[in-house]
């Protein structure tokens, strides 16, 4: 038999000498063939090589005769098979080059396809046709023949033997030796990167020999002497792998066999076909799936990884990346389903491999954790609850991104996961494997605990998925989030749960990974102390409390999403401390969370229309939100109210929905529960109507309304938008108005709404009309019956019906109220009747409203008459005597026997009068100064602060001179003034009325120690949310004197020397050991608003402005030095005061995962720490080991307090410990010393929260009465105990916690009472008795110092029990030797 087309290429003519050593070199840059052959054989042509393998097609099917005999008829011919590779190597090297042209590329796929075919010709491996260089070569050919930007996207560059990745030089990269690869010819060229471009005709022949090599490799996959090579199978995987992304948008439909190759028209189609011949092999099954899956890993994860790069690249989220993607999975899931139990395995790591591979992106995390959810479902519930055991541990990672991706995946489990398990299923589990495929555990254990995090991200995120729990549509997640809030003791049960977690979940089915080094089980075990888990037992709901206020914007955001959402499922109570949760984050320092916080209320208020308690928090919180000072809040609010109130007031002849008697409901809250919200529902209707909001019709439709039931809060509205649109139904208004007069019972707040509606429209009725409302007005006013809050609105209305005649109008009442006043004091003097109390009230109202208007009506007869009902120093004047007897201020007001509700209104009377009166003012300010200071009464104190200081704005030279009696009322006994009294400061202050003198500011920072919480949250809020940002530098600037001012030290050369009393000292006094709670809650809040500046230089401030002091003798060391000098060491030794860039990851702060934020965020640490350490060592130390020999020699008790801050700076500077105290070796000895007994101690604090987490038996710590939180000093020669040792309640930074607050007795005793007379099958002696349990011994830990007793009934007798006894009143002796018992210390002089 003749081979024609076998004769085409020459092969007679090939030198033997070039085919031998092609061979020799095998088929690594080898020679080149000689051109004149190539042109024999190419001829022009581009089928040659095609025309060979149709030739050779037949001897490639099942064995018969004739290709048991191909190989004899070849060599019959002459043919050299070892000159037919040889040539075939030579076409196939020269189509890889970027710049080979179409014909040489259409030539190597050819010749590539006929070596394949060669290989499936039986025999081939005798006549040893295969190379593994070769063959990877021929395969590699689908990639480099293709053009990288033909498909419109970014394809991976290069194959295990791809020369892209190798550095230019004829010198080869190890990696590609070690896999046996073949380097390109000659790629030195610096024109290499231009890659030949080809028009579209061209890149379909060439797509089109592509297939068909494809096609020959699909045939020879099935020959089962090819899945015996690994490294052959991974090079195919690797291939087909790259040419599922070929073409995504073609979907393969299906997945088996069913299909003929050669039938198949799409790349895709045919890829997918190869990786499951490679599945559902027989021969190497476990290796082909390994191999399969961890190729697929990154087109799930969307990642590109080449082999000359140590970490995979992210691609970008195209259409096709994410339908590679989808069909990835698809593949995935029919494998797993034909093969069963022989794919679980590798399914289970395939699923952990994407967790590991997992970043923090939000969107790639979410299509991560739906690929997880869905590949889950395929898996059986044995291998299930192993997954989700596993996905608990991995919850742990000190990753954030791993934690995160957790909570994702929980989401989609927690969708996916059956309700519930039957009978049948929980058999085929192991014991307590049924727990993890729960959705309590899932919920309670895996997410919620999360919201403990250390990272505020994965705080965040938990939160947000506990929110996202409630909008599921499952029953049982809603019952396990209910069950969390109600169970009492969720956290033993999920305690439980987590110690019988512990093992490591490994391979199934007995597959061996040892040659897999890099897709194999991922082993998390369970490591003690994992900074990821913070999570204590706490009460749920008191763990979303703490989360709300969370220092991170994100969790307190999420925390009140999760909150919101517990409320509208009804899992948690919908009671007013819970809704305040949401309301009172409205007022939030971030922008964020306040838009969040409305945003939620809006939420809720739309999912429970009806509950009036979610009415009250909505109005709290969003109409508050009007005047706040972001731009941005006050538009959120704004649309909010428009959305729920406005946009759904319709006529009241359209039936009413739920929306529109929401909105109604909402407006008579505001006229009755909210009606103190009416300034701010006032600044939201001017805003409105500045833009043109409310049109004619609007207006109407309310007039409408003020006939229905809805009429009062129709008023309300009507009040604030009648002037914004003209052309009304006036002649309703006025007919309201005759009715409201005929009526006998007034409704104060309707009939203040009506007035201001007719002042709003006085230029739109007529002059009679007009005429007729103002006498009707005068009749209400003249008989003063109104109550005050009528009077007010009347006389406003009269001046803007009458805007000519007002003055007249006001003068008449002035006489009225003049009269029935004077008389009322006459009869009160001569006892002749009782006063009527409303009436005189209502007389001085109308009195001081009317006199603003008229001031030239008012003389000093009025002055007189106001000021007898306030002292007795003034006698009344006859008429006609115009003159103020006693020009001189008065220095107080004597108590008159008049009511403190008359005396209360005489004031702002009073204060109406001076407002235009100046000489008035003059005299009155020392009377009302000293009625702070004596007077009886809390409303006229009250109602003083107000007067003072609307009288600093008109007034402010004058009476500013009192601002230091308006600031000693912030330590008033009743919480009312002292309420008022900060408000109205606080307005001042803002307003620069005011400034920061004298001691103002530490007035204002002692509020912060209020007795009532409510007070010193509101001075927190002013000071930071209203004053801190006119002034940043205001808190940085009176830190030091802070400290000099509360601890009453006044031998300081420049601070706390203002002037003030001693009863304003004795007010505002925080000295002492009682005290040192308060002031530390002063210095860490003012520290916590430093900035790291500000931080840097208060370190230095304090050096040099007290410690120096000392060292210089300048200050004396007596009793008060010595309690500001212990003050200063513990302010120096709080967490609040360091660099919040070199305590960030203490503090659990996220750290970034992008690689260069770490690195940028690294070196800058280190410069700042570098900086602080130099300070530190060049300015600080040396003074304060001054000061330590100092202290020494007087035996003062703050050396206690000394040697605490050098201990924190002992931790903070653990390796540069000699650097810093370089200046005292011993020293560091001492410190070290310390430090070890520190660490002791806290090893010990471990030991007894484990004993105390049992199960059986939960001691509760005893506090020693008297015991400090730190170690004191000795005592000293005196018997004194130090100062530092007496301060248990200081809120001092974390120090060694008392480990022996339950005594070995009283542990025993604890234990004693829970067992009481019981005796079980095991006795365990402890350090302080027995204990028993069925339990096993490993679940015990006693240092070590257990002894296992022996089975039996009980403890017969004492000599069955191993006593390991501790005793119960010495404290464990530590074989350490203290540095301070090296001998006696000199001290250089």
């Amino acid at each position: 038999m003749e081979f024609e087309a076998l004769e085409l290429l020459k092969l007679r003519d090939v030198s033997k000498v070039w085919v031998d050593a092609v061979w020799e070199a095998e088929f690594c840059d080898p020679e080149r063939l000689d051109s004149v052959i190539v042109e024999k054989i190419t001829e022009g042509r581009t089928d040659v090589f095609k025309s060979v393998r149709t030739e050779l097609l037949p001897f490639s099917n099942d064995i018969t005769e004739s290709a048991q005999n191909v190989w004899v008829l070849l060599k019959e011919n002459g043919i050299s098979v070892k000159a037919l590779v040889a040539v075939i190597s030579h076409f196939i090297l020269v189509g890889k080059s970027k710049t080979s042209n179409l014909e040489e590329r259409l030539h190597a796929l050819q010749a590539a396809s006929v070596y394949l075919l060669l290989l499936k010709i039986p025999g081939s491996v005798a006549n040893q046709v295969f190379h593994q260089i070769l063959f990877e070569s021929s395969l590699g050919l689908i990639q480099k023949c293709w053009p990288n930007d033909s498909s419109g996207k970014k394809r991976k560059k290069d194959l295990p033997s791809s020369s892209q990745a190798k550095p230019k030089g004829r010198k080869r990269a190890k990696n590609d030796k070690e896999m046996g690869n073949e380097d390109d010819d000659s790629d030195d060229e610096a024109n290499e990167d231009l890659e030949t471009s080809f028009s579209a005709q061209e890149l379909l022949r060439i797509r089109n020999e592509i297939e068909a090599l494809v096609k020959t490799l699909l045939h020879l996959l099935k020959d089962p002497s090819l899945q015996c090579r690994p490294q052959c199978v991974n090079v195919c995987v690797q291939i087909l792998t790259e040419l599922t992304r070929f073409d995504p948008s073609v979907e393969v439909t299906s997945f088996s066999d069913s299909v003929d190759i050669d039938r198949m028209d799409t790349l895709t189609e045919l890829a997918y076909h190869g990786l499951w011949i490679l599945c559902s092999s027989h021969v190497a099954r476990d290796k082909c799936l390994k191999s399969v899956f961890s190729r697929l890993l990154y087109v799930i994860v969307m990642m590109s990884r080449d082999e000359g790069q140590s970490r995979p690249t992210l691609l970008v989220q195209s259409q096709a990346v994410l339908a590679a993607r989808d069909q990835a999975i698809r593949f995935i899931s029919h494998v797993v389903d034909e093969l069963k139990e022989a794919a679980t395995p590798m399914l289970h790591i395939l699923v952990q491999h994407i967790c590991d591979k997992m970043v923090e992106k939000v969107d790639y995390r979410a299509k991560g954790s739906r690929a997880v959810g869905q590949l889950v479902m395929k898996m059986p519930l044995p291998t299930r609850a192993k997954f989700i055991q596993w996905l608990y541990r991995y919850s742990l990672k000190t990753q954030v991104a791993y934690r995160l991706f957790a909570l994702d995946v929980v989401m989609v489990l927690l969708d996916d996961l059956e309700e519930e398990i039957s009978a049948e299923q929980k058999a085929s589990l192991e014991e307590g494997q049924a727990e993890f495929l729960t959705r309590r555990f899932l919920v309670q254990t895996l997410m919620f605990r999360r919201s403990s995090d250390s990272s505020a991200t994965v705080r965040a995120h938990a939160l947000q998925c506990l929110a996202r729990c409630m909008d599921l549509q499952t029953h049982n997640t809603t019952r396990c989030v209910q069950e969390l809030f109600q169970a009492s003791d969720v956290e033993s049960r999920s305690s439980l749960v987590i110690d019988g977690s512990e093992g490591v979940v490994s391979a199934q089915s007995g597959v061996s990974l040892g040659q897999f080094s890099t897709f194999r089980t991922i082993q998390y075990r369970q490591i003690s102390g994992n900074s990821a888990d913070t999570c204590k037992s706490q009460d749920p709901m008191e763990l979303l409390r703490t989360r709300v206020s969370d220092p991170k914007t994100s969790v307190r955001k999420a925390a009140l999403e999760a909150i919101a959402g517990l409320l509208k499922h009804n899992v948690i109570s919908c009671s007013k401390e819970q809704l305040s949760l949401l309301s009172e984050r409205c007022r939030d320092p971030s922008v964020l969370v306040k838009k969040k916080a409305m945003q939620c209320l809006t939420d809720l208020l739309l999912a429970c229309p009806e509950r009036v308690l979610v009415q009250v928090a909505w109005l709290r919180g969003v109409v508050v939100s009007v005047m706040d000072t972001e731009s941005s809040v006050q538009e959120k609010s704004l649309e909010l109210l428009d959305q729920v109130m406005l946009q759904h007031i319709r006529d009241p002849r359209h039936f009413a929905d739920t929306a529109q008697r929401l909105a109604w409901d909402l407006l008579a809250l505001m006229c009755d529960q909210c009606a103190d919200l009416g300034c701010y529902f006032r600044r939201a209707f001017h805003t409105w109507s500045r833009q043109n909001k409310f049109s004619t019709a609007f207006v109407n439709t309310l007039i409408k309304h003020t006939k229905t039931d809805n009429a009062p809060a129709a008023w309300m509205l009507l009040a604030k938008v009648a002037g914004a649109a003209p052309g009304l139904d006036y002649q309703t208004i006025l007919d309201e108005w005759d009715h409201l007069l005929q009526s006998k019972e007034v409704k104060v707040e309707t009939t203040c709404h009506i007035l201001s509606v007719l002042g709003d429209i006085a230029q739109h009725i007529n002059d009679y009309t007009r005429e007729k409302v103002v006498e009707d007005v005068m009749g209400l006013l003249r008989g003063c019956a109104m109550p005050t809050d009528v009077i007010h609105a009347g006389v406003e209305a009269l001046c803007r019906l009458d805007k000519d005649g007002h003055r007249k109008h006001c003068g008449e009442l002035v006489s009225i109220c003049q009269k029935y006043l004077t008389n009322a004091v006459v009869r009160a003097k001569a006892g002749a009747e009782e006063m009527d109390t409303q009436m005189v009230v209502s007389h001085l109202c109308t009195l001081g409203r009317a006199s603003l208007h008229c001031p030239e009506k008012v003389g000093d007869p009025v002055f007189a008459l106001v000021l007898s009902f306030l002292t007795t120093a003034v006698e009344l004047q006859p008429e006609g005597d115009n003159e103020l007897p006693g020009s001189q201020p008065l220095s107080q007001f004597k108590l008159t026997p008049m009511p403190a509700v008359v005396r209360a209104h005489a004031v702002v009377t009073l204060g109406q009068l001076c407002l235009q009166h100046e000489q008035l003012a003059h005299r009155c300010l020392p009377a009302f100064a000293r009625e702070l200071e004596t007077g009886p009464h809390v409303v006229v104190r009250s109602n003083v602060v107000v007067v003072l200081c609307d009288l600093c704005v008109r007034y402010t030279n004058m009476a500013s001179l009192y601002v230091p009696n308006v600031s000693a009322c912030l330590a008033d006994p009743s919480p009312d003034v002292r309420n008022t009294a900060l408000v109205m400061l606080t307005n001042l202050l803002q307003e620069e009325y005011l400034k920061w003198k004298d001691s103002l500011f530490f007035r204002y920072a002692a509020a912060m120690a209020d007795s009532v919480g409510e007070i010193a949250k509101l001075c927190e809020y002013c000071l930071v949310d209203r004053l801190l940002k006119k002034n940043p530098q205001m808190f940085y600037q009176h830190f030091i004197e802070c400290i000099v001012h509360f601890n009453s030290y006044d031998k300081h050369r420049k601070y706390n020397k203002f002037p003030q009393t001693e009863r304003e000292k004795a007010m505002f006094s925080l000295r002492g050991p009682a005290n040192q709670g308060k002031r530390f809650k002063i210095y860490k809040f003012l520290l916590k608003h430093f900035t790291d500046e500000q931080r840097f230089n208060t370190t230095n401030r304090i050096r040099k402005e007290i410690l120096d002091g000392f060292v210089d003798q300048t200050m004396p060391l007596d009793e008060d030095g010595a309690a500001l000098l212990s003050d200063t060491f513990d302010v120096l030794a709080l967490k609040e005061l360091k660099l919040s860039a070199t305590t960030s990851t203490a503090d659990g702060a996220d750290e970034p995962q992008d690689e260069q934020a770490i690195i940028v965020k690294t070196i800058q640490k280190k410069l700042i720490s570098h900086a602080q350490k130099k300070n530190l060592i060049e300015n600080i130390i040396p003074v304060v080991l001054g000061l330590k020999n100092l202290l020494e020699e007087k035996r003062s008790p703050v050396l206690g307090n000394l040697m605490y801050y050098l201990q924190v700076i002992t931790e903070d500077y653990r390796a540069e410990l000699k650097e810093v105290f370089a200046a005292d070796a011993q020293l560091v000895e001492e410190l070290e010393f310390g430090l070890k007994q520190y660490q002791k101690q806290q090893q010990d604090d471990a030991l007894m929260q484990q004993m105390q987490r049992l199960s059986f038996v939960r001691p509760t710590p005893t506090p020693t009465p008297g015991k400090s939180r730190r170690r004191a000093p000795e005592q000293n020669d005196q018997g004194k105990t130090p100062v530092s040792g007496q301060r248990s309640e200081t809120p001092n930074p974390p120090r060694p916690t008392e480990s022996a607050d339950t005594s070995a007795a009283q542990l025993k005793m604890d234990i004693s009472a829970s067992l009481g007379n019981k005796r079980l099958g095991r006795a365990i002696s402890t350090p302080g008795g027995y204990l028993t349990s069925d339990e096993g011994v490993h679940e015990l830990t006693f240092g070590g110092d257990v002894s296992v007793i022996k089975m039996g009934q009980g403890i017969q007798n004492e000599s069955d029990v191993v006593h390991v006894l501790l005793e119960q009143e010495t404290p464990r002796q530590w074989n350490v030797q203290s540095p301070l018992r090296k001998g006696p210390r000199v001290i250089a002089k």
